[in-house]
Formats: C-alpha cells, structure tokens, sequence
C-alpha cells in the first residue's frame, strides 16, 4: 500500500498541489493593494508634459520610447491578477474617450494608497468601499459645476487646434502648438456637417527624415509604396482598383494543353498575350487610368500598362485597400475586368513623389470635404515617430470626444483640487465613519497636481497649499503653471489649458470602480498552472558586455 502523505490542514487541503492561497487583510488585500501602487508608481513619472519617458523593450524585442501610459502598458504584461484590474480600467478609458489613460492609473493608485492608511486605522473594508462610492457619487455630480467652457464651432481649424494642444502638449512637449494644428486640419476637413466623426479616417504616414516640423497634412492618402510602371503621375484619375493580382486569368479547374508541334506553342503564348492585351485595353477604354492592384503584377500585364499608359499601383495590404475604396469611392473588383463607371474610383491626382529619401504614392483630393486626410509624419528616428503618431492619436481621440460632448474643464489639476475641496467638505457633513474614506477619496485628487509638479521639479506640497488658498478665494479655473518658476499657478481658462468633460467623468468613474474592485477582494487562491514544467530558455541577452562573446542565439520565428 502506498504511504499516505498527510498534507498542511486548513484550506490548502482541499486544493491540489501546488495551489497558493492567501486570505485575510495582511495577505491578500494589502498584497493587491501594494501591487497597484507599484504600478501606478511607474506611470505617475510620465504623467503631464514635463513627463519621463519610459523604455519598454516587449516580448519581440521591440523597442518602445514613450509616455504615453496606454503603450506602456500594453507592451508590459502586467500578471499581477490586481494590477491587471486597474491595467484593464486604464484600456476601457482608452477605449471609450481615447485619452486620460494615465489619470486613471494615477488615481486608483492614489485612491488605493489611502485605503491602506484607512484600514491599518482599522476602519473595515466595507466602509472604506461605501464612503468611496459615496464620494465617487458626489464627484460626478458636483463635475458639471466645474466646466469652464464648451466648443462653440468645431468646423472652425483655430478653435480646434486650441483643444487639441492640451492633448498634445503631454505627449509631445515643445511642438505642440505645431502638431496640434496639423491634427485640427485634418480633423476639420473629414468631419461633415451631419457630425459623425470616425477616428479611422485620418491616417498616419511616418517617413524618416528631417524633424518633426517638416511633417505635412494632405487630403487624400499616402502610401509608402512605388509605383509599378513607367506612367509616375496622372491628374484627374480614374481609378480601377482590383482585389486579386493584375495577371492574366487563371482558371479555376485545372486542365492539361497537349501540343503537338511548335507552331501550335506559338499561337498557345500568343494567344495568352492577345488575351492579355485586350483586357488590358478593355479597362483602359472603360475610362481608367490609373489601376491598383492587391497582389503582384505580372510583367506581362506591366508592359501593356505602359503601352497603354496605364499608371499601376501595387498595395499589399487589404486594409489599405479597403481604406483606398472609401477614399475614392471605387469598388474592388475580385477579376481582372472592365470596370463600369460605377465601380471606378475618382480623385484629382495620383502622384508619385519623394520624401527625403522615402518613395510614396499620393492620392490627392483638392475639395476640403475628403473623406479621409493623412498626416505625414517626419522624424529622426523611428521611436520618434511612434511617439508622435501617439500624440496625433490621442489629438485625434479628443477632437472625437468633443464631437460628442462639447463642454470643457480647466486642466492642470484646477479641476482636481476644486472637488477635492468640495468633497472634503462634503465628508464633514457625513456623519459615521464613511467620512474619513470619503476624505481620503478628495485627498486622492491632490496625487494629480502632485505629480505634474514633482515631474516638474517643484515641491508638491508648496503647489497643493497654493492651489487650495487660489480656490478657496473662488478663483475655480486655477491650475499649476508649469511654464512659470517654482510653484506658481495661473488661470487655466486664460491660458487655454482645457480638457473634455468626458475624459474626467471616465477617469474618475473607472478609476473608482477599479479601486472598489481590488479592495472587494479578501482572498486570493492561485490554483497551480497547468503544465509540466517548463524547459529553461537558451538566449542571449539584449545588452551584452564584451563584444567577443557568442553572438547571440535569437529565436527568428514568433
């Protein structure tokens, strides 16, 4: 008989081996909440322009240089199962206003920091949950005091740009002013009268070279392609565009062609290149001129292109494909046939052109009301570029906000600091011991100035204290002067530092029921991961000392 093993008495009996559980305040709630405040910790040093920018090297050994905390934490895999909470409230902001994703992680930290000095008072978990939710209640309420102003004209590109700025100010600081009109250029001319807005219609194109004030705004699309034949610009274009390769027919059965001598091989290739020529000519005599094409192009069919002078564009993507057909209004035709006028695509140019050393293909509307625009972006590097393609994201995302909501916050943390003045003040009046949360909840609104004040190399609490005497004088729309010296605050409806009502009514709520979430939790049990165990990895490391060791060992395939 096999000797029976006694196993630890308690919980850890009725799990198999190998399980982890912990249970009670100690063990599970202050584990999660420690791990939230780690994480909150990295992101808060990147909170606001004067933000540090973290190098996040993913899994693929790609290389990301940002502070744009949505890409942070997309790139970092966050295990932790209550950090991942807060990871995942973060993703809902981005999703539902595109910005603001960094307020989040900020203020549930913050919010879960305080949590902890109140249960280590004693108060128990369920009154800390209740006075946060009162608060949160009572935030979202008083919110609507503090917009300062709503967008009167969205169509007009200066009033636009003014919004945008913010947005772009945190991620790119020092070309806002710049980029933030590029990105209201764009904005404005694809965003119609009946005031749907999709975010998918203005694109980016990244090409290396010179700085980033050379980058430009175009109606119409960029492709970073070459064209195919000879014809290299075409002015008032008729566009066929075609999903399959531009090859002549294959059929769908196979067949086998015995021939008996060579003059019938002869008149077989000839056949094959009549047949090619004339559908070449069919599409050019149905008005076309310009062809785009999803796969190869045979050379066949180039040469009778060129002798046709049919300019021949080649994209590989099919998003590019369908994104081309929504621009130009043409139908991707699965064959290589004539196109009728109805499936033929209509812009002003298609051009060939080059950008430093970068060959691309312009597709060029002149009319203002395109339905797509493209910003080309110039950078020294590559990191760069992305970087930049963020901020123009997250312009992009809060000019969709704003199509949906038009009214404005002050910014740099005057919004903050006027609730938590009012909710502290609401939690004197609360009787029982919901008052102490609810006023460690308006304490948690001093972590955002705090942040961009010690990002920006000021003492915190000498703004936090300057901040609350400006508000208690009733000036609501004073916020912290980043460009000024020390502590200094300034009015932010003057100064034009505005943010959407949406994005703080997002943060807050998520922040919150995030917060709420990894509080509810008192025990956390691990079952053991399925599996046998794993083979320890051979590779050779990013950054190596000497460069006579091994070269190392990649793994190519992911």
């Amino acid at each position: 008989m096999a000797l029976h093993v006694p196993k630890a008495p308690g919980f850890a009996q009725m799990l198999k081996d190998g399980a982890k559980h912990y249970s009670g305040l100690e063990e599970a709630v202050f584990r999660n909440i420690r791990a939230c405040k780690e994480l909150s910790q990295t992101t808060r040093t990147a909170y606001g322009p004067n933000g540090m920018n973290k190098m996040v090297i993913n899994h693929l050994e790609k290389l990301f240089v940002t502070n744009d905390a949505a890409t942070i934490l997309r790139e970092l895999e966050v295990q932790h199962p209550a950090a991942k909470m807060i990871v995942m409230a973060s993703h809902m902001q981005e999703q539902e206003v595109g910005d603001g994703t960094n307020f989040v992680l900020v203020f549930a930290g913050a919010l879960l920091e305080l949590a902890e000095e109140l249960l280590r008072m004693g108060l128990s978990v369920s009154e800390v949950i209740e006075g946060y939710e009162k608060a949160c209640k009572r935030t979202l309420e008083i919110l609507p005091d503090c917009v300062c102003s709503s967008v009167k004209n969205l169509h007009d590109v200066n009033e636009a740009a003014s919004l945008i700025r913010t947005a772009v100010m945190s991620k790119q600081y020092g070309n806002e002013d710049f980029l933030a009109n590029l990105i209201a250029q764009a904005c404005v001319s694809i965003f119609p009268k009946s005031g749907n807005f999709n975010v998918d219609n203005v694109r980016v194109c990244k090409i290396l070279g010179c700085g980033v004030t050379a980058s430009s705004m175009l109606h119409g699309m960029v492709f970073k392609k070459e064209a195919e034949g000879d014809v290299t610009s075409v002015k008032d274009a008729k566009i066929a565009v075609f999903s399959c390769p531009f090859d002549c027919m294959v059929t769908e059965t196979k067949g086998t062609v015995l021939i008996n001598n060579a003059q019938e091989l002869m008149d077989f290739s000839k056949g094959e290149e009549d047949l090619m020529e004339a559908q070449v000519k069919a599409i050019k005599e149905a008005g076309a001129n310009v062809v785009v094409t999803g796969g190869k192009v045979a050379d066949m069919a180039l040469h009778y292109a060129n002798k046709y002078k049919l300019m021949v564009v080649r994209l590989n993507s099919k998003w590019d494909l369908r994104r081309l057909c929504k621009t130009v209004g043409a139908v991707a035709l699965p064959r290589i046939t004539a196109p009728t006028p109805e499936e033929m695509g209509h812009c002003d140019g298609v051009y060939l052109t080059e950008v430093g050393d970068t060959q691309v293909v312009v597709f060029k509307h002149e009319k203002e009301d395109g339905t797509i625009s493209t910003i080309v972006i110039r950078g020294s590097t590559d990191n760069l570029m992305d970087d930049i393609e963020r901020a123009v994201d997250d312009g992009v995302n809060t000019f969709k906000v704003l199509v949906r909501d038009k009214q404005l916050v002050p910014g740099a943390g005057a919004t903050e600091i006027e609730l938590a003045k009012q909710i502290t003040s609401y939690g004197e009046s609360c009787p029982g011991l919901e008052q102490y949360a609810i006023k460690k909840f308006a304490e948690a609104f001093e972590a955002l100035p705090r942040a961009l004040a010690e990002n920006s190399g000021v003492k915190g609490n000498e703004l936090i204290s300057k901040l609350y005497s400006a508000h208690h004088e009733g000036n609501k729309n004073m916020g912290f002067d980043i460009e000024g010296d020390g502590p200094a605050v300034k009015d932010m409806l003057e100064a034009g530092i505005l943010e959407p009502y949406l994005v703080k009514y997002w943060g807050i709520k998520l922040a919150t029921n995030a917060a709420i979430t990894v509080l509810r939790v008192d025990q956390i049990i691990m079952a053991k991961a399925a599996g046998g165990p794993k083979a320890p990895k051979q590779r050779g490391h990013w950054d190596k000392d000497g460069w006579d060791e091994e070269p190392d060992h990649f793994e190519t395939h992911h």
